[in-house]
């Protein structure tokens, strides 16, 4: 792991502690909206904040883009222009945190591009998401790579190194409304159902993915009837969180080809996304 890119994941995991300890004090919303129109609470704002300020604090980190965010932030102290030798930090600072109120899992989810957003999947050079859970747990991706670690008091203790999907999958969870489902898309559900898979969907993309990444299987943010792109952010969810668990062995997809093979328009643009084992998302695809 490269210098910077180390650095990136130790600031990762201080950040998380530090906004893991403040979240009970910043459960009310604000009146302000995200560029995707959802109110944002002062978590939200208190996370992107931090993590704005302490990646773009680190040499070799030349822009910082989030979800909270309308735009590209840069960092205005390095030297040289944004797009040369420098690492590209896309955020999703507090993932789920209308979970907060209901106090169930929340995360962040980090994407490390090589080039400056919006950016192809193929220019991710790492990935990781926190896990603010029972515990708070970090798995981070570079390369072929993934690896877990406990976070205490912001410092990384290793737990898995070489994370690899089960080879048996048993969990599955797919968002949005079933009445807002394609029928193509509602024939795979039926059908894997049929493998007796268990659900596991609790609203916070990095939790859901976890149980994937623990115990195999699929998650899944699908195409709608009126909205065919569905929710998820690609830049900031759908290509680090696909980048992770191809690492992993498995695969990710928007229905027809990975997410790292697709280039965004602009950085908050949305996508299907799905991701998980190979063989769950081979018969996806075979069924749309």
């Amino acid at each position: 792991m490269s210098e910077p890119i180390e650095t990136i994941f130790e600031t990762v995991a201080r950040t998380a502690s530090d906004v893991r300890y403040a979240l009970s004090e910043r459960r009310a919303y604000s009146e302000e909206e995200n560029p995707s129109g959802e109110q944002q609470l002062a978590a939200d704002i208190y996370a992107d904040e931090l993590f704005e300020q302490r990646l773009l604090d680190i040499d070799g980190v030349g822009t910082y883009a989030s979800e909270e965010r309308e735009g590209v932030i840069n960092d205005n102290t390095s030297s040289g222009s944004a797009n040369s030798e420098q690492y590209h930090i896309t955020c999703d600072p507090l993932d789920g945190s209308s979970n907060l109120k209901s106090n169930n899992g929340m995360g962040t989810i980090i994407g490390v591009y090589s080039q400056q957003p919006p950016a192809p999947g193929e220019a991710l050079v790492a990935a990781g998401y926190v896990l603010y859970g029972p515990i708070t747990t970090m798995v981070a991706a570079v390369g072929d790579t993934v690896t877990e670690y406990l976070i205490e008091d912001g410092e990384r203790q290793l737990l898995n190194e070489h994370i690899e999907l089960p080879d048996d999958p048993t969990t599955y969870g797919f968002g949005g409304r079933v009445p807002d489902w394609t029928d193509s898309f509602s024939e795979y559900v039926d059908d894997i159902e049929a493998d007796r898979l268990k659900l596991r969907y609790g609203g916070a993309m990095v939790a859901d993915v976890n149980q994937v990444v623990t115990y195999g299987g699929i998650f899944g943010y699908p195409m709608l009837v009126d909205t065919p792109e569905g929710k998820l952010r690609l830049q900031f969810e759908g290509q680090p969180m696909g980048y992770i668990i191809e690492a992993a062995g498995g695969r990710s997809s928007d229905g027809t080809q990975s997410l790292l093979a697709k280039t965004p328009d602009e950085i908050h643009e949305r996508s299907p996304v799905f991701v998980g084992n190979h063989s769950l998302i081979d018969r996806l695809e075979q069924s749309l």
